[in-house]
């Protein structure tokens, strides 16, 4: 802990010069040809966590790039981290996954703990140590409901206890700390939530399920019983409420939504290889495939604007520090759109980059197979289901007084 003070106390001021954001993507591109790419078919092939490439991310201090460049992190905004998840996401998007689920705690804390004095002290740890965060919401009897709880927090006098059964907890056995969500007291409603920091070293993983799926296999995401046990100024200083609708809904529809492009994109770069290679075999000949890669495109260019557009709205709600952000029905509703819209597009497209492909894309031994990006592009719309988010939003157009 000494180590990760001095390392805060000598971090940038917080009008220091930031990173300019073409070399930081060049940086994870690098990564992603070198590091990420060589390993995702064994990473998705044997079920595996993308070990070498969050060890790498961890070596370009990625894992802190959220935080403010005043507690020694990037300071990197949302429309960044957006463009870093796409650029993760070309490559593997189990890797892409796991970093941008870690930024989604990040954020967390970075947007609603950062007044209290563990939690400054946890994320100059975090800094130092490149520390990953998981995510433990959903639970056994609630599904993928992450707005209640059965499991209750328990704080006597200034430590608490907590035991939750979740049916999924992705890449918790790797993660350094777990942000797990919990009723407040015993005798709280299931809605009135809070969020706890749990550091692995004080909690224990029994694990009740396995995780042998089509798409998103290095995610490592089995389910758990956790018991954990800490002291209460681990529990963040507002509601989940609060967290769940300024930052854990919109942060992840567009983190989430900007690695799925990353994979659509590099889908596509495959067909437009393979139309390349067609149009060289037949000169002055325009292939039939040129005209679906220029359909593709256009879909793509679609999937693209709906982020662009989505973030913007988002990145300066928390310039201006809107209050509305966790109640604005209209916004709320975008943000749902974002995520059902985006998560039925990279099927889309993975689809057309195959046809273009052909037999190529189809086998899992040529350097143009999508197998890998289809059984991964399918994974999208399971991840806080289309169908519930869909239910959301009728019911909030209800009561959504927007022009």
């Amino acid at each position: 802990m000494n180590d990760a003070v001095e390392r805060l106390a000598a971090a940038p001021a917080a009008d220091a010069p930031r990173l300019d954001l073409d070399a930081l993507l060049a940086k994870v591109h690098a990564i992603g040809r070198e590091v990420i790419a060589p390993n995702a078919d064994a990473v998705d092939r044997d079920g595996r966590f993308p070990e070498e490439a969050i060890a790498a991310l961890k070596s370009a201090q990625l894992l802190s790039s959220y935080v403010p460049l005043s507690l020694g992190g990037m300071g990197l905004t949302i429309t960044e981290m957006s463009r870093v998840c796409e650029a993760l996401g070309q490559y593997c998007a189990s890797t892409a996954m796991v970093f941008a689920m870690h930024q989604i705690q990040v954020a967390c804390i970075v947007h609603h703990a950062l007044g209290s004095a563990f939690f400054q002290g946890f994320v100059a740890e975090l800094v130092a140590n490149q520390y990953l965060l998981a995510s433990a919401t959903t639970e056994l009897g609630i599904g993928g409901d992450v707005r209640s709880s059965i499991c209750a927090v328990k704080v006597e006098g200034e430590r608490f206890t907590l035991e939750k059964q979740a049916p999924v907890i992705s890449y918790g056995e790797m993660a350094d700390a777990i942000l797990v969500t919990a009723r407040r007291a015993e005798d709280a409603g299931r809605n009135d939530q809070v969020h706890v920091l749990v550091r692995r070293a004080d909690c224990t993983l029994k694990r009740i399920s396995d995780w042998d799926t089509l798409g998103f296999r290095g995610t490592c995401s089995p389910g758990f019983v956790l018991t954990a046990t800490g002291a209460a100024e681990q529990i963040l200083p507002v509601s989940y409420a609060e967290i769940h609708g300024r930052t854990m809904h919109p942060y992840a529809h567009i983190v989430w939504s900007s690695l799925w492009l990353g994979l659509a994109t590099d889908a596509l770069n495959r067909a437009r290889a393979t139309v390349r290679a067609e149009a060289r075999k037949t000169p002055g000949t325009l292939p039939i495939s040129a005209t679906r890669l220029a359909e593709a495109d256009m879909v793509h260019f679609s999937m693209r604007g709906g982020i662009i557009q989505t973030t913007a709205e988002y990145q300066r709600m928390l310039q201006e520090n809107d209050p509305g952000t966790s109640s604005n029905y209209g916004f709320s509703i975008r943000v749902n759109n974002l995520k059902i819209v985006s998560s039925q597009l990279v099927i889309d497209i993975v689809g057309r980059a195959m046809i273009i492909c052909g037999i190529a894309g189809y086998r899992n031994d040529s350097k143009s197979s999508l197998g890998r990006h289809l059984r991964d592009a399918y994974g999208a719309s399971l991840m806080v289901n289309n169908d519930r988010i869909l239910g959301q939003s009728a019911l909030m157009q209800v009561a959504n007084r927007e022009g």
